[in-house]
C-alpha cells in the first residue's frame, strides 16, 4: 500500500484517479505509459478507438462498387417484356376503309363528269351563239349586197356612206367575213359556179368573174360566192362537140 503524500505537495486521489494538484488533470500512472498511443481515450464517445469511430471505419471499408438497396432492387427487377404483336385488323375499321375508298372513287368520277359537263356546256353555248349570229347576219346579206353595188357605181357618198361604213364595221366585229376575188382557185365547197368557160390563160379551174361575194362566220358558210369559172383549154377543144352524138348518127 502506497503511503499518502503530504497535503499540498502530492497528487490528490479522487474516484480512484490521481489528480495533479497543479494542473487539475488526471495524472498518468505507471500503467498509462504501457497503453498504445491513441487508445487512452477509447472509453470516451467520439474519441479515437470508440464504438462510433469503429462503426465509421467499418462503413468506410465497404467497397465503393457495392450498390445501394434501391440500386440492388432496380438491378434485381425483371427486364421489361417485349411489345405485344399487333392485334388483327378490326372488321369495323376495314369496312370503314373500304367505304372511304368507294366514296373517294365516286367523288373522282363525279369531278370528271362535272369537268366534261362544263366543256360540253361551253361548246354548246359557243355553238348556239354562232347560230344566232349567223341567223342575224344572214338577214343582212341583201343590205350588204346593195351597199356593195352602190360603192361600185360610185353612189355611196355623204351620210349614206357613214351609215354603210358603220354597218360594215359592226358585222365585221361579229365575225362576218367576205370572200371571193377574181383569180381565186375554184372550190366547189365555197363557190357556186353560175357559168363555165375555157381559157388558155389559166392552168386550173379559176374564178374569172364574181357575181356575188361569199360570206362566212368562222368555218360556217352563210352564202357561197357566186362566180364564173374558166377551165384550161388543154385536152378537149372548147368548140368540139364530138362528145355528144349528132342527130344524123342517131337516125
Amino acid at each position: 500500500m502506497t503511503a499518502p503524500e503530504e497535503p499540498g505537495t502530492g497528487p490528490v486521489i479522487r474516484d480512484n484517479r490521481r489528480i495533479d494538484p497543479v494542473t487539475g488533470q488526471p495524472r498518468r500512472g505507471k500503467h498509462a505509459a504501457s497503453q498504445p498511443a491513441g487508445t487512452s481515450g477509447a472509453g470516451r464517445p467520439g474519441a479515437p478507438g470508440s464504438a462510433r469511430q469503429r462503426d465509421g471505419e467499418a462503413a468506410a471499408r465497404v467497397p465503393a462498387d457495392e450498390a445501394s438497396p434501391a440500386e440492388s432492387a432496380a438491378a434485381a427487377a425483371p427486364a421489361p417484356a417485349a411489345a405485344p404483336k399487333a392485334a388483327p385488323a378490326d372488321p369495323a375499321a376495314s369496312q370503314l376503309q373500304r367505304q372511304l375508298a368507294e366514296r373517294t372513287a365516286d367523288l373522282q368520277r363525279l369531278q370528271a363528269e362535272y369537268a366534261n359537263y362544263r366543256k360540253r356546256v361551253d361548246r354548246d353555248r359557243a355553238t348556239v351563239r354562232e347560230h344566232a349570229v349567223a341567223g342575224a347576219l344572214s338577214e343582212l346579206l341583201p343590205v350588204l349586197d346593195a351597199i356593195g353595188q352602190a360603192r361600185e357605181h360610185g353612189e355611196l357618198s355623204g351620210g349614206f356612206k357613214s351609215v354603210a361604213d358603220s354597218l360594215q364595221a359592226a358585222v365585221t366585229k361579229l365575225g362576218l367575213v367576205s370572200y371571193g376575188q377574181r383569180g381565186d382557185a375554184f372550190d366547189p365547197k365555197i363557190h357556186e359556179a353560175l357559168t363555165h368557160t375555157y381559157s388558155p390563160d389559166v392552168t386550173e379551174d379559176t374564178c374569172v368573174e364574181i357575181f356575188q361575194p361569199g360570206y362566212k362566220v368562222g368555218e360556217r358558210i352563210l352564202r357561197p360566192a357566186r362566180v364564173a369559172v374558166a377551165a384550161p383549154t388543154t385536152g378537149l377543144d372548147e368548140s368540139d362537140d364530138s362528145g355528144w352524138p349528132s342527130g344524123e348518127e342517131n337516125n
